[in-house]
């Protein structure tokens, strides 16, 4: 049995804000384009990434790595998942 593997987006996120919103619709229609998984985690249920993250939300994280955070840009995603 293969295990699927690990989304290579992380998200991080918090409720109510409208900068995440924008930027999910973006992950989310660039990882479909590309067949790619995201997962999503908001700050507000842990303490130690509210304090790492604070006020840069949303964060988009590839690979393990910081990629972008407050905006979004579609076509550096792409670039960042094709590479």
């Amino acid at each position: 049995m293969t295990s699927k593997p690990e989304p290579r987006v992380t998200f991080y996120t918090r409720p109510g804000c409208h900068l995440c919103d924008e930027a999910r619709v973006l992950i989310e229609a660039v990882c479909a384009e590309l067949g790619e998984e995201y997962v999503e985690i908001s700050i507000d249920d842990d303490p130690d990434l509210q304090r790492r993250f604070g006020d840069e939300i949303p964060v988009t994280f590839v690979d393990g790595r910081q990629h972008d955070y407050w905006r979004v840009d579609p076509a550096r995603l792409r670039r960042a998942l094709a590479g």
